[in-house]
Protein backbone atom coordinates (compact mmCIF):
# COMPACT_ATOMS: atom_id res chain seq x y z
CA UNK A 1 0.00 0.00 0.00
CA UNK A 2 1.61 3.49 -1.35
CA UNK A 3 0.28 6.63 0.63
CA UNK A 4 0.95 10.02 0.91
CA UNK A 5 -0.11 12.97 3.16
CA UNK A 6 0.17 16.59 2.24
CA UNK A 7 -1.45 20.16 2.64
CA UNK A 8 -3.96 21.10 0.10
CA UNK A 9 -2.83 24.68 -1.63
CA UNK A 10 -6.42 25.62 -2.00
CA UNK A 11 -8.13 24.60 1.36
CA UNK A 12 -5.24 24.78 3.67
CA UNK A 13 -6.31 21.76 5.02
CA UNK A 14 -4.25 18.10 4.76
CA UNK A 15 -4.97 15.34 2.64
CA UNK A 16 -3.94 11.71 1.52
CA UNK A 17 -3.55 9.84 -1.36
CA UNK A 18 -3.32 6.23 -0.89
CA UNK A 19 -3.50 3.18 -3.02
CA UNK A 20 -5.16 -0.05 -1.81
CA UNK A 21 -6.37 -3.30 -3.03
CA UNK A 22 -10.31 -4.17 -1.92
CA UNK A 23 -11.52 -6.96 -0.69
CA UNK A 24 -12.41 -8.54 -4.14
CA UNK A 25 -8.31 -8.05 -5.21
CA UNK A 26 -8.83 -5.13 -7.45
CA UNK A 27 -6.37 -2.34 -6.86
CA UNK A 28 -7.64 1.12 -6.52
CA UNK A 29 -6.18 4.76 -5.86
CA UNK A 30 -8.61 7.69 -4.05
CA UNK A 31 -7.63 10.83 -2.29
CA UNK A 32 -9.70 12.00 1.22
CA UNK A 33 -9.69 15.41 1.89
CA UNK A 34 -10.75 17.93 4.73
CA UNK A 35 -8.08 17.29 7.75
CA UNK A 36 -6.85 19.15 10.18
CA UNK A 37 -3.64 17.60 10.91
CA UNK A 38 -1.40 15.13 9.09
CA UNK A 39 -1.98 12.82 11.67
CA UNK A 40 -6.04 12.95 11.38
CA UNK A 41 -5.06 11.94 7.73
CA UNK A 42 -2.75 9.24 8.64
CA UNK A 43 -5.55 7.91 11.54
CA UNK A 44 -7.96 7.93 9.32
CA UNK A 45 -6.47 5.74 6.24
CA UNK A 46 -5.42 3.24 8.89
CA UNK A 47 -9.06 2.75 9.82
CA UNK A 48 -9.74 2.83 6.43
CA UNK A 49 -7.48 -0.41 5.87
CA UNK A 50 -8.35 -2.26 8.25
CA UNK A 51 -12.15 -2.28 7.07
CA UNK A 52 -10.98 -3.11 3.98
CA UNK A 53 -9.38 -6.03 5.17
CA UNK A 54 -12.69 -7.69 5.36
CA UNK A 55 -13.49 -11.02 3.61
CA UNK A 56 -17.31 -10.80 2.58
CA UNK A 57 -17.13 -15.04 3.43
CA UNK A 58 -17.17 -13.15 6.77
CA UNK A 59 -20.43 -14.25 8.90
CA UNK A 60 -23.04 -11.60 9.70
CA UNK A 61 -22.12 -11.66 13.25
CA UNK A 62 -18.18 -11.20 13.12
CA UNK A 63 -18.78 -8.22 10.30
CA UNK A 64 -20.86 -6.44 12.83
CA UNK A 65 -18.52 -6.38 15.13
CA UNK A 66 -16.58 -4.17 12.15
CA UNK A 67 -19.18 -2.07 11.66
CA UNK A 68 -20.17 -1.38 15.44
CA UNK A 69 -16.23 -0.54 16.38
CA UNK A 70 -16.45 2.25 13.06
CA UNK A 71 -19.92 3.75 14.14
CA UNK A 72 -18.81 3.94 17.98
CA UNK A 73 -16.52 6.69 16.92
CA UNK A 74 -18.67 8.66 14.79
CA UNK A 75 -22.60 8.20 16.90
CA UNK A 76 -23.57 9.36 20.30
CA UNK A 77 -23.65 6.77 22.48
CA UNK A 78 -27.09 6.53 23.29
CA UNK A 79 -27.93 6.34 19.51
CA UNK A 80 -24.88 3.71 18.92
CA UNK A 81 -26.84 1.37 22.34
CA UNK A 82 -30.33 1.91 20.52
CA UNK A 83 -28.74 0.10 17.26
CA UNK A 84 -27.28 -2.58 19.19
CA UNK A 85 -29.96 -3.27 20.70
CA UNK A 86 -32.15 -3.68 18.08
CA UNK A 87 -29.99 -5.46 15.58
CA UNK A 88 -28.55 -7.94 18.52
CA UNK A 89 -32.29 -8.42 19.39
CA UNK A 90 -34.13 -8.41 16.13
CA UNK A 91 -31.35 -9.02 13.42
CA UNK A 92 -28.48 -11.14 14.58
CA UNK A 93 -30.37 -14.20 15.41
CA UNK A 94 -31.56 -15.03 12.06
CA UNK A 95 -28.57 -13.67 9.69
CA UNK A 96 -25.85 -13.54 12.49
CA UNK A 97 -24.63 -17.36 10.96
CA UNK A 98 -25.41 -16.21 6.97
CA UNK A 99 -22.34 -15.01 4.87
CA UNK A 100 -22.25 -11.37 4.32
CA UNK A 101 -22.58 -11.94 -0.11
CA UNK A 102 -24.87 -14.94 0.56
CA UNK A 103 -27.81 -12.50 1.91
CA UNK A 104 -29.92 -11.84 -0.91
CA UNK A 105 -33.25 -9.64 -0.95
CA UNK A 106 -35.41 -13.13 -0.60
CA UNK A 107 -33.81 -13.26 2.69
CA UNK A 108 -34.65 -10.27 3.37
CA UNK A 109 -38.07 -10.81 2.49
CA UNK A 110 -38.53 -13.86 4.78
CA UNK A 111 -37.06 -12.13 7.67
CA UNK A 112 -39.62 -9.02 6.83
CA UNK A 113 -42.52 -11.80 6.43
CA UNK A 114 -41.46 -13.27 9.88
CA UNK A 115 -41.36 -9.71 11.55
CA UNK A 116 -44.87 -8.92 10.05
CA UNK A 117 -46.58 -11.55 11.32
CA UNK A 118 -45.38 -10.62 14.92
CA UNK A 119 -47.86 -8.12 15.33
CA UNK A 120 -45.11 -5.25 15.53
CA UNK A 121 -45.88 -1.92 15.14
CA UNK A 122 -45.71 -0.25 11.93
CA UNK A 123 -43.24 2.57 13.15
CA UNK A 124 -41.19 -0.54 14.88
CA UNK A 125 -40.62 -3.11 11.75
CA UNK A 126 -39.52 0.70 9.80
CA UNK A 127 -37.09 0.75 12.44
CA UNK A 128 -35.84 -2.43 12.62
CA UNK A 129 -35.61 -2.57 8.62
CA UNK A 130 -33.57 0.66 8.70
CA UNK A 131 -31.09 -0.62 10.55
CA UNK A 132 -30.28 -3.85 8.55
CA UNK A 133 -30.58 -1.56 5.21
CA UNK A 134 -27.79 0.69 7.32
CA UNK A 135 -25.56 -2.21 7.46
CA UNK A 136 -25.49 -2.92 4.03
CA UNK A 137 -25.60 0.89 2.75
CA UNK A 138 -21.99 0.62 4.64
CA UNK A 139 -20.97 -2.17 2.78
CA UNK A 140 -22.08 -0.80 -0.17
CA UNK A 141 -20.34 2.54 0.15
CA UNK A 142 -17.05 1.84 1.90
CA UNK A 143 -16.35 -2.09 0.75
CA UNK A 144 -18.00 -1.35 -2.94
CA UNK A 145 -20.68 -4.51 -2.35
CA UNK A 146 -22.54 -4.55 -5.52
CA UNK A 147 -26.18 -3.84 -4.12
CA UNK A 148 -28.16 -3.99 -1.05
CA UNK A 149 -30.30 -6.45 -1.21
CA UNK A 150 -32.52 -4.96 1.55
CA UNK A 151 -33.02 -1.88 -1.49
CA UNK A 152 -34.17 -4.70 -3.55
CA UNK A 153 -36.26 -6.34 -1.03
CA UNK A 154 -38.25 -3.05 -0.34
CA UNK A 155 -39.40 -2.07 3.16
CA UNK A 156 -41.64 -3.14 5.66
CA UNK A 157 -45.24 -1.53 5.72
CA UNK A 158 -44.33 2.16 6.31
CA UNK A 159 -46.10 4.35 9.09
CA UNK A 160 -49.39 5.89 7.95
CA UNK A 161 -48.55 9.66 8.34
CA UNK A 162 -52.28 10.05 7.91
CA UNK A 163 -52.75 8.24 11.73
CA UNK A 164 -50.36 10.37 13.78
CA UNK A 165 -51.04 10.70 16.74
CA UNK A 166 -51.04 14.20 18.65
CA UNK A 167 -53.65 15.82 20.88
CA UNK A 168 -55.45 18.66 19.86
CA UNK A 169 -55.27 21.82 22.39
CA UNK A 170 -58.89 20.69 24.16
CA UNK A 171 -57.66 17.45 24.51
CA UNK A 172 -53.90 18.87 26.08
CA UNK A 173 -56.55 21.21 28.55
CA UNK A 174 -57.97 18.35 29.38
CA UNK A 175 -54.61 16.01 30.20
CA UNK A 176 -52.54 19.06 31.74
CA UNK A 177 -56.00 19.65 34.24
CA UNK A 178 -55.45 16.11 35.57
CA UNK A 179 -52.04 16.12 36.71
CA UNK A 180 -52.13 20.26 37.87
CA UNK A 181 -51.43 18.56 41.44
CA UNK A 182 -47.78 18.23 40.65
CA UNK A 183 -45.94 21.68 39.73
CA UNK A 184 -43.04 19.54 38.22
CA UNK A 185 -44.88 17.56 35.98
CA UNK A 186 -47.31 19.70 34.74
CA UNK A 187 -44.35 22.19 34.17
CA UNK A 188 -42.65 20.04 32.01
CA UNK A 189 -45.16 19.03 30.03
CA UNK A 190 -46.11 22.64 29.46
CA UNK A 191 -42.95 23.04 28.03
CA UNK A 192 -43.51 19.79 25.79
CA UNK A 193 -46.47 20.76 24.51
CA UNK A 194 -46.07 24.54 24.00
CA UNK A 195 -42.57 24.83 22.56
CA UNK A 196 -42.46 21.21 20.37
CA UNK A 197 -38.72 20.75 22.30
CA UNK A 198 -37.49 16.73 22.45
CA UNK A 199 -37.48 15.56 25.34
CA UNK A 200 -33.81 15.23 25.93
CA UNK A 201 -33.85 19.05 25.38
CA UNK A 202 -36.04 19.24 28.15
CA UNK A 203 -33.98 17.48 30.55
CA UNK A 204 -30.84 18.68 29.83
CA UNK A 205 -32.81 22.42 30.60
CA UNK A 206 -30.86 24.51 33.31
CA UNK A 207 -31.91 27.81 34.54
CA UNK A 208 -29.58 29.34 32.27
CA UNK A 209 -30.90 28.37 29.49
CA UNK A 210 -34.16 30.95 30.13
CA UNK A 211 -34.22 34.35 29.22
CA UNK A 212 -37.31 36.00 30.62
CA UNK A 213 -36.56 39.51 29.56
CA UNK A 214 -36.75 38.11 25.76
CA UNK A 215 -38.99 35.26 27.03
CA UNK A 216 -37.00 33.13 24.96
CA UNK A 217 -35.24 29.22 26.04
CA UNK A 218 -31.96 28.23 24.82
CA UNK A 219 -31.97 24.13 23.47
CA UNK A 220 -27.91 24.11 23.88
CA UNK A 221 -27.37 20.35 25.19
CA UNK A 222 -29.45 17.09 25.42
CA UNK A 223 -29.72 14.51 28.50
CA UNK A 224 -29.79 10.72 28.65
CA UNK A 225 -29.73 8.41 31.53
CA UNK A 226 -27.33 5.24 30.24
CA UNK A 227 -26.45 2.71 32.27
CA UNK A 228 -27.68 4.99 35.29
CA UNK A 229 -25.31 7.38 34.27
CA UNK A 230 -26.86 11.19 33.90
CA UNK A 231 -25.00 12.05 30.62
CA UNK A 232 -25.22 15.42 29.04
CA UNK A 233 -24.57 15.63 25.15
CA UNK A 234 -24.23 17.53 22.12
CA UNK A 235 -28.14 17.98 20.70
CA UNK A 236 -29.43 15.60 17.80
CA UNK A 237 -27.85 17.65 14.71
CA UNK A 238 -26.07 20.90 14.36
CA UNK A 239 -29.71 22.56 14.03
CA UNK A 240 -31.01 21.42 17.13
CA UNK A 241 -28.95 23.94 18.80
CA UNK A 242 -31.46 26.63 18.68
CA UNK A 243 -33.14 29.76 20.61
CA UNK A 244 -36.70 29.01 21.20
CA UNK A 245 -39.39 31.64 22.06
CA UNK A 246 -42.29 31.43 24.62
CA UNK A 247 -45.56 32.84 25.42
CA UNK A 248 -46.08 34.66 27.99
CA UNK A 249 -47.93 32.64 30.11
CA UNK A 250 -45.28 29.61 30.04
CA UNK A 251 -42.84 32.79 30.96
CA UNK A 252 -45.12 33.27 33.88
CA UNK A 253 -45.78 29.77 34.96
CA UNK A 254 -41.96 28.80 34.66
CA UNK A 255 -40.69 31.99 36.20
CA UNK A 256 -43.17 30.54 38.86
CA UNK A 257 -41.73 26.79 39.00
CA UNK A 258 -38.37 28.20 39.06
CA UNK A 259 -38.95 30.21 42.12
CA UNK A 260 -40.27 27.46 43.72
CA UNK A 261 -37.17 25.24 43.51
CA UNK A 262 -34.96 25.93 47.20
CA UNK A 263 -31.50 26.93 46.41
CA UNK A 264 -31.19 26.62 42.77
CA UNK A 265 -28.24 27.56 41.11
CA UNK A 266 -27.84 28.74 36.73
CA UNK A 267 -26.30 25.59 35.76
CA UNK A 268 -28.89 23.68 37.97
CA UNK A 269 -30.77 20.97 35.73
CA UNK A 270 -34.51 22.16 35.67
CA UNK A 271 -36.66 19.10 35.33
CA UNK A 272 -33.82 16.21 37.48
CA UNK A 273 -36.09 13.63 36.80
CA UNK A 274 -36.55 10.69 33.94
CA UNK A 275 -38.42 9.57 30.85
CA UNK A 276 -39.97 6.83 32.64
CA UNK A 277 -41.40 9.33 35.26
CA UNK A 278 -42.97 11.21 32.99
CA UNK A 279 -44.29 8.30 31.22
CA UNK A 280 -45.87 7.34 34.64
CA UNK A 281 -47.48 11.21 35.08
CA UNK A 282 -48.55 11.17 31.43
CA UNK A 283 -50.11 7.42 32.18
CA UNK A 284 -51.76 9.23 35.05
CA UNK A 285 -52.95 11.74 32.70
CA UNK A 286 -54.28 10.06 30.50
CA UNK A 287 -56.07 7.36 32.96
CA UNK A 288 -57.72 10.42 34.83
CA UNK A 289 -59.04 12.99 31.98
CA UNK A 290 -60.21 9.92 29.79
CA UNK A 291 -58.45 10.94 26.73
CA UNK A 292 -56.23 8.87 23.73
CA UNK A 293 -53.09 7.44 24.66
CA UNK A 294 -50.47 9.15 22.64
CA UNK A 295 -46.28 8.84 23.37
CA UNK A 296 -43.90 11.43 24.83
CA UNK A 297 -42.72 12.47 21.96
CA UNK A 298 -46.13 12.54 20.11
CA UNK A 299 -46.38 15.58 22.25
CA UNK A 300 -43.85 17.49 19.89
CA UNK A 301 -46.10 16.14 16.73
CA UNK A 302 -48.48 17.90 18.64
CA UNK A 303 -46.86 21.16 18.64
CA UNK A 304 -45.79 20.91 14.79
CA UNK A 305 -49.54 20.17 14.23
CA UNK A 306 -50.95 23.19 16.05
CA UNK A 307 -48.40 25.43 14.08
CA UNK A 308 -49.48 24.12 10.92
CA UNK A 309 -53.04 24.66 11.77
CA UNK A 310 -52.52 28.57 12.59
CA UNK A 311 -50.59 29.06 9.34
CA UNK A 312 -47.01 29.11 10.12
CA UNK A 313 -44.35 27.73 7.05
CA UNK A 314 -42.55 24.85 6.90
CA UNK A 315 -39.30 26.65 6.94
CA UNK A 316 -40.68 28.13 10.75
CA UNK A 317 -41.93 25.17 11.86
CA UNK A 318 -38.41 23.07 11.04
CA UNK A 319 -36.27 26.10 12.56
CA UNK A 320 -38.56 26.17 15.53
CA UNK A 321 -38.46 22.15 15.78
CA UNK A 322 -34.85 22.22 14.98
CA UNK A 323 -34.96 19.79 11.87
CA UNK A 324 -31.57 19.73 10.15
CA UNK A 325 -33.34 19.90 6.51
CA UNK A 326 -36.83 20.92 5.64
CA UNK A 327 -37.87 17.68 3.50
CA UNK A 328 -37.86 16.82 7.44
CA UNK A 329 -40.49 19.01 8.16
CA UNK A 330 -42.74 18.03 4.62
CA UNK A 331 -41.84 14.51 5.02
CA UNK A 332 -42.84 14.11 8.74
CA UNK A 333 -46.14 16.96 8.28
CA UNK A 334 -46.71 17.14 4.59
CA UNK A 335 -50.42 15.19 5.85
CA UNK A 336 -51.59 18.07 7.60
CA UNK A 337 -50.51 20.79 4.67
CA UNK A 338 -53.42 19.28 1.82
CA UNK A 339 -55.72 21.35 3.56
CA UNK A 340 -53.61 24.69 3.72
CA UNK A 341 -53.14 24.38 0.04
CA UNK A 342 -57.30 24.37 0.05
CA UNK A 343 -56.92 27.57 2.26
CA UNK A 344 -54.41 29.41 -0.07
CA UNK A 345 -56.45 28.65 -3.11
CA UNK A 346 -59.82 30.07 -1.88
CA UNK A 347 -58.01 33.09 -0.51
CA UNK A 348 -56.31 33.87 -4.16
CA UNK A 349 -59.98 32.83 -5.99
CA UNK A 350 -61.60 35.67 -3.08
CA UNK A 351 -58.45 38.16 -4.03
CA UNK A 352 -59.04 37.63 -7.77
CA UNK A 353 -63.17 37.90 -7.78
CA UNK A 354 -62.85 40.71 -5.68
CA UNK A 355 -60.11 42.34 -8.32
CA UNK A 356 -62.61 42.15 -10.49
Amino acid sequence: MAAKAEKDSKTGKWLIQYRYTDWQGNRKKSTKRGFDTKRKADEWLRKFLVTQQADFNILFEDFLKIYYADMETRLREHTMRKKKYIIDLKVLPYFGKLKMNEIKAPDIRKWQNDLLQQGYAPTYLKTINNQVAAVFNYTVRYYDLPNNPCRKAGSMEKSNADEMNFWTQEEFSIFIDSIMNKHQSYMAFMLLYWTGMRLGELLALTVGDIDFEQRTVSITKSYQRITGRDIITEPKTPKSKRVITIPQFIAIDLQDYINSIYGVKKKDRLFPITKYYLEHEMHRGIKDGGIKRIRLHDLRHSHASMLVEMGFSPLEIANRLGHEKIETTLNTYSHLYPNKQEKLADKLDTEYKEGL
